[in-house]
């Protein structure tokens, strides 16, 4: 099923602009369609997951690596889904109206859709490697969509952090499955639920876990890469509103949900994934208490956000993943609902600054109700979800058998910040004094608040009838995480005990936060040196040090010299090499040159003698007659070996080579020595040196394979690759990479040659 809709992404996103130039403000509407299409069928399914039965599809891929086109839907990767097509739906709509009359909307569209595919297939992927394939088209399409203003160079700078942050963290990841696959003999995720022990066992658990750890921290903003999120908030709101609420940033929870049940569960899995966790929670509430910009106040509280959910899942105790999953639906709902009412109020009004904001309940009413709503919500006010889940947080943390009262502690912490954040970006710009003019805001288009209410109305909903949700999405995704089948009740009401007493003490600090807020950025204003020190910083000088080394390095290899070029091949092939034929030489013995013929020693002279003519002629014409010569004497031993195809080719090759060369020759300068003697000698040196190898390496190679090698293309040519010319079937299939890569050069070199051409006819003209 969802291989279907993947496809039909792409397909949409090839024809996206041209659909915009169609039918212009409906695109939005219409392509919609699709992710509530998929969102219905995966409704649809929900009984299913909920009797413990996976959805699951494979295709053959690679056979020969265990690589397969295999989607696996279960209790988790359906409620993601759900979460990204869901969310998906009011995102294109919101985009038509957001960037309305812009010139690259239905570009934009394309880079959505792609994304969303991408994003479809890492949460559907059963095989590790089309995962990692679907993982790192997210990096491009989101670096694609950050960077959408490319006019503006903090948009290209953003993207570009993104794009290498989350990309060193997806080599970390592929580093990580090769091992997997190594370790375990599979790439399937559903396998590897089955035998989770062999990896654990393994000696190579460690470096695995570090480096998925690695691609899931970056991916999720966690600290010390957290820095990336909010410098992406320079993209246009709607990219913020889906990649860094309910999407991209979600992609690193999902992984590390995802491999719990074959990674997790020891003391290294418990205390790396922990810590990380509540460091990036404090990191992220304190970066966000003192930001005065509401999409950079989201995105800190984004990143909070996220270190909470990752904590959590480092319990890894029932409490604290089923405390995981309810906060991963309320923060996607009132996340969203919150980014697109940010771009809504900077729409109408030109700013987002919060000291420039109050009084826009009289203008933007609408607006207004879908802000409180998802405001109360990332608050924990009851009956929203976000009371639930912020119950189930504290719930999680004081049932620790250790460190609970720090953990607590730290994310009382965290959640007073979410608190303040709420108030300040969801009431205080409607309810505040008045500081902007009426006269310069009104209420949106339809597009612009449609989704923000929606997702806050079913924050409500859901926390109303949160025994519905706890049984057909939490339990199900609960148990996927777990491995074991498990049973959700979730209730608005417990009664009054600690963890109510906890919410409260909540609220009330978080409102005290609020209207401590100008002196808390006093305070930040004072302090603001330390980020010097911080990973912005560490980023900035790494990126310009590789540059510098990158520099540097170019100017020495890059020097616009073929001989240069040459020599360092050949020199660094020799050193590649060479040790490995030093260490056995035992082949040497096999050789016999008691078989070669007289003629054969004389073909092989005349090459030497007219190779040395070549070297010592004075003349171009000389040295061009002399290459002739070789060729044609190579041509010949073609022939004495019964290969009269390759002679026939040589021939006419050489024929032609020496032609062009004569015609060349008549308009090149007079012949002049521009190299020292010792340079000569220690080119002559190498050369024969890299001539010795090649040689070697020949003879190692009929020593290992003749006679086998001739009788296996004679044997195999017509049985497995039904051609009758072994010649032609070892060109096109038993070395066609080989014979691509020689048809690229060879295009390569006509497109330039016809570039030449038609450069000169221009200057003609």
């Amino acid at each position: 099923m969802i291989e279907y809709f993947i496809i039909a992404a792409l397909l949409l996103a090839l024809i996206a602009p041209w659909l915009y130039r169609l039918i212009s403000r409906k695109t939005g509407w219409v392509l919609a369609l699709l992710p509530a299409a998929l969102s219905g069928s995966l409704i649809s399914i929900i009984p299913d997951i909920m009797q413990g039965t996976p959805l699951h599809q494979s295709y053959s891929w690679i056979s020969s690596l265990n690589i397969s086109l295999s989607f696996y839907i279960d209790g988790l990767s359906l409620l993601f889904l759900l979460l990204v097509s869901g969310i998906g739906v009011f995102i294109l709509i919101y985009a038509g109206g957001y960037l309305k009359g812009h010139p690259l909307l239905g570009r934009f569209y394309s880079y959505l859709l792609l994304f969303m595919a991408a994003m479809w297939g890492l949460l559907a992927a059963d095989n590790l490697i089309l995962m990692f394939v679907f993982w790192e088209l997210t990096s491009i399409s989101s670096y694609l969509l950050i960077g959408f203003n490319h006019e503006q160079e903090n948009s290209r700078q953003a993207a570009l952090q993104a794009l290498l942050v989350t990309g060193a963290g997806g080599l970390a990841l592929l580093a990580a499955i090769i091992l997997i696959g190594m370790v375990s003999g599979t790439y399937d995720i559903s396998v590897l639920f089955t035998r989770p022990a062999e990896l654990i066992s393994s000696r190579f658990y460690l470096p695995i876990l570090i480096l998925v750890f690695l691609g899931a921290f970056t991916k999720s903003a966690q600290t010390p890469f957290h820095f990336w999120l909010p410098s992406a908030m320079a993209a246009p709101t709607p990219v913020s509103a889906y990649l860094h609420s309910a999407t991209m940033v979600k992609a690193g929870i999902y992984l590390l949900a995802r491999l719990t049940p074959v990674l997790g569960g020891t003391d290294e899995w418990h205390m790396i994934v922990s810590f990380t966790g509540a460091l990036t929670m404090l990191t992220g509430a304190i970066m966000a208490i003192v930001q005065t910009d509401l999409k950079r106040l989201l995105a800190y509280s984004t990143v909070s956000a996220l270190g909470t959910i990752v904590l959590l899942i480092g319990l890894n105790t029932a409490m604290s993943i089923k405390a995981a999953i309810v906060f991963l639906i309320v923060h996607s709902l009132y996340k969203g609902a919150l980014f697109m009412v940010a771009g809504s109020i900077d729409h109408e009004t030109g700013t987002r600054d919060v000291t420039c904001l109050g009084g826009l309940i009289r203008v933007m009413p609408i607006t207004a109700i879908a802000a409180g709503l998802a405001a109360l919500s990332m608050s924990g006010f009851p009956p929203l979800l976000g009371f639930i889940g912020k119950e189930l947080i504290y719930e999680a943390k004081m049932q620790l058998p250790t460190l609970s009262i720090f953990v607590t502690i730290t994310g009382v912490l965290a959640n007073m910040v979410n608190v303040t954040v709420a108030i300040i970006v969801g009431i205080a710009p409607f309810w505040d004094e008045h500081k902007i003019s009426a006269k310069n805001a009104h209420e949106g288009a339809p597009s612009l608040w449609l989704g923000a209410m929606i997702l806050s109305i079913i924050g409500l909903v859901a926390g109303l009838y949160s025994d519905i949700l706890g049984e057909q999405l939490i339990s199900p995704a609960v148990s996927a995480v777990r491995a074991e089948l498990t049973s959700i009740d979730l209730k608005l009401w417990h009664g009054i005990n600690p963890v109510f007493m906890l919410s409260v003490l909540t609220v009330f600090s978080g409102i005290g936060l609020f209207f401590a807020r100008h002196r808390l950025r006093i305070l930040a204003g004072k302090l603001s040196w330390l980020a010097m020190a911080g990973p912005t910083s560490w980023y900035q000088r790494s990126l310009q040090t590789t540059l510098k080394i990158a520099d540097r390095w170019t100017r020495l290899l890059q020097n616009g010299s073929l001989h240069s070029y040459i020599l360092i091949i050949i020199i660094f092939t020799l050193l590649l090499f060479s040790w490995s034929f030093v260490r056995n030489l035992e082949f040497l013995k096999t050789i016999r040159f008691g078989h070669i013929y007289a003629y054969e020693w004389l073909i092989a002279g005349v090459i030497l003698v007219f190779i040395f003519v070549v070297i010592r002629s004075r003349s171009r014409l000389g040295g061009v007659a002399a290459l002739g010569v070789i060729g044609y004497s190579i041509a010949l031993i073609f022939v004495f070996y019964s290969a009269p195809d390759l002679a026939i080719t040589q021939i006419l090759v050489e024929t032609l080579t020496v032609i062009l060369f004569v015609f060349v020759v008549y308009h090149l300068p007079r012949f002049d020595v521009l190299s020292a003697p010792k340079s000569r000698l220690r080119d002559a040196m190498i050369a024969i040196l890299f001539g010795a190898f090649m040689s070697l390496l020949v003879l190692k190679t009929l020593s290992i394979y003749h006679p086998s090698l001739s009788d296996f293309f004679g044997q195999n040519s017509y049985l497995k690759a039904y051609g009758k010319n072994v010649v032609n079937v070892i060109l096109v299939d038993f070395r066609a990479l080989d014979t691509l890569g020689e048809i690229t050069v060879l295009s390569a070199a006509a497109l330039g040659v016809y570039a030449l051409l038609k450069l000169k006819s221009k200057r003609k003209e």
